[in-house]
């Protein structure tokens, strides 16, 4: 078997640069699901509910698309073909859920077509994006995956910061942020359009710059022959996974549990906090959901920044906790700054834990799987540690809120706490390398 060559840091920035697009498509829905639904009419006690179907999605389909991409071989490629057809179909979505309210349905009637929306835009994205991993998985060799997914951690921000910013850039030059009750405003509907135009051409860009490995190829520079590589269903892979899958695994449940509380609550607690309202259809709602997505772009940017700073730890895993301990410090200081711009300090620091949380764990477990195949099913199966926690913590959400006093700022304390847990439970995982 051969080893898998060095390749160009070029090479590697083509491998992720679609993800620049899918992540823009994503922090769109992150930023303005909440206040979407908040806008509809949804009561915040229920806020989490909607949130179930995107990680719901993501756990039913990156499976699904990593079992079946295994197996696929094309003129054009392995992965690439669920690529572009996930961003197709969420480009196409991405022009129909901000309008959940514009076509004159009742509030119940706009609630489901929302929902809807919601189910496709979400399904559509995580064909797009899994398959980035999975490409990182199958050409680059273990010395350079850190340094790849580093590079793929760098467009995810920096995407990520393009979306949260297209709201309070289209108030900023004029465009309607406020509209009649159960109406999305013009700002939101127009982000989701620009953000399907980027997410299409970054794709293209990417399906024409990356040449896969063709089987022969692959089969030269992966251990796995191709029958093995059919043999195995997902509970077999499950029972058969290395410990390292699950341990990362205990700590992605503490992480993505705190992040769901933060995209569904921020909005609220920044209302609340920095703005002193809880009215959804008021102007001042509105001016904290636009500034929502400005703070984010600044945990996106400290991510970007933190992601520099992470490969230069000697020790992986201290660096992965110390980035969780970090960011759940900044959770715990939201409900106590009044003041809109203070806000960037917590923000900064959340953006520590968000590099880490997408670097980190891919690194463990890909170096974990090498010579076990079905990198793309295992990839898909791993997901699972991102979509389970979400679920449960959406499925909990309601009755956590009623718990702390029913302040949504009071969720982003519980947000820390549960970082803090999981940087605890980063001291069971053994790194391979």
């Amino acid at each position: 078997m051969k080893q898998k060559p060095n390749l160009p840091f070029w090479s590697l920035w083509n491998l992720s640069f679609g993800f620049f697009g899918v992540q823009i498509a994503y922090a769109l829905q992150s930023a303005n699901i909440s206040r979407i639904f908040a806008t509809l009419g949804a009561d915040p006690h229920n806020l989490s509910y909607f949130w179930i179907l995107p990680p719901l999605m993501g756990i039913l389909v990156q499976p699904i698309v990593g079992t079946l991409s295994d197996k696929t071989w094309t003129r054009w490629g392995r992965r690439i073909p669920y690529l572009f057809i996930g961003a197709a179909v969420a480009v196409a979505v991405m022009c129909l859920l901000p309008n959940s309210g514009s076509f004159g349905l009742a509030v119940g009637a706009a609630m489901i077509f929302g929902l809807i929306a919601l189910m496709f835009l979400d399904t559509s994205i995580n064909m797009a994006m899994q398959p980035f991993k999975m490409l990182v998985g199958d050409m680059v060799n273990e010395e350079q995956k850190a340094k790849a997914y580093s590079i793929q951690s760098f467009l995810c921000n920096a995407g990520s910061v393009v979306g949260f910013v297209f709201p309070f850039v289209l108030t900023w030059i004029g465009i309607k942020n406020v509209a009649e009750k159960g109406v999305i405003p013009d700002s939101v509907i127009w982000s989701f359009y620009l953000g399907a135009a980027i997410l299409i051409l970054c794709v293209i860009y990417t399906t024409l710059k990356v040449k896969e490995w063709n089987p022969q190829e692959y089969a030269e520079y992966n251990p796995v022959s191709e029958e093995k590589e059919e043999s195995a269903n997902w509970i077999t892979l499950l029972k058969n996974a290395p410990s390292t899958f699950w341990k990362v695994g205990l700590v992605q449940f503490f992480c993505w549990a705190a992040f769901l509380y933060m995209w569904n609550y921020t909005t609220g607690a920044i209302a609340e906090v920095v703005w002193d309202t809880t009215d959804p259809v008021s102007e001042p709602f509105q001016e904290a959901g636009n500034w929502v997505g400005i703070l984010f772009a600044v945990q996106a940017m400290g991510s970007v920044v933190w992601a520099t700073i992470l490969p230069q730890f000697k020790n992986t895993k201290l660096a992965y906790a110390i980035s969780l301990v970090i960011g759940g410090i900044g959770f715990a200081m939201v409900p106590f700054l009044h003041d809109q711009y203070l806000q960037f300090i917590p923000f900064l620091l959340i953006g520590c834990a968000w590099a880490a949380m997408l670097a980190m764990p891919f690194t463990f477990v890909t170096n974990a799987l090498q010579g076990y195949g079905h990198m793309g099913a295992y990839l898909g199966l791993f997901n699972g540690t991102i979509c389970i926690p979400q679920i449960v913590a959406a499925l909990c959400g309601g009755l956590v809120l009623s718990l702390v006093g029913h302040h949504q700022s009071t969720m982003m304390i519980v947000s820390g706490v549960l970082l803090v847990i999981g940087a605890f439970c980063v001291t069971v995982i053994k790194n391979k390398n």
